[in-house]
């Protein structure tokens, strides 16, 4: 069983910056491709960007150029840096490994 803690989240004014955690326990960490998602209000929870084991990664559309994901296996941590944040991306932010998912941070872009 691994367990998935995010942290990180809070309140930013529109073009501020947060960095997201997610933190997993266990050794297998590394074995594992490593996605954030991301809940905004009256939407589905939709995929933000996702990191493969061999470094590719894949940056929805709407965060492109602005958010950078990244992971450091000797921490067994996972990030998500988040610059020029808009007030569009208010949400609950999740990170997922595998079948494991985390609770989710709240993320809130407002001036």
């Amino acid at each position: 069983q691994v367990q998935l803690v995010e942290s990180g989240g809070g309140l930013v004014q529109p073009g501020g910056s947060l960095r997201l955690s997610c933190a997993a326990s266990g050794s297998i960490f590394s074995a594992y491709a490593m996605a954030w998602y991301r809940q905004v209000p009256g939407k589905q929870r939709e995929l933000v960007a996702s990191l493969h084991l061999g470094g590719g990664t894949y940056y929805a559309d709407f965060v492109k150029g602005r958010f950078t994901i990244s992971r450091d296996n000797a921490k067994n941590t996972g990030y998500l840096q988040m610059n020029s944040l808009e007030p569009e991306d208010t949400g609950v932010y999740y990170c997922s490994q595998y079948i494991w998912w985390g609770q989710g941070t709240q993320v809130t872009v407002s001036s």
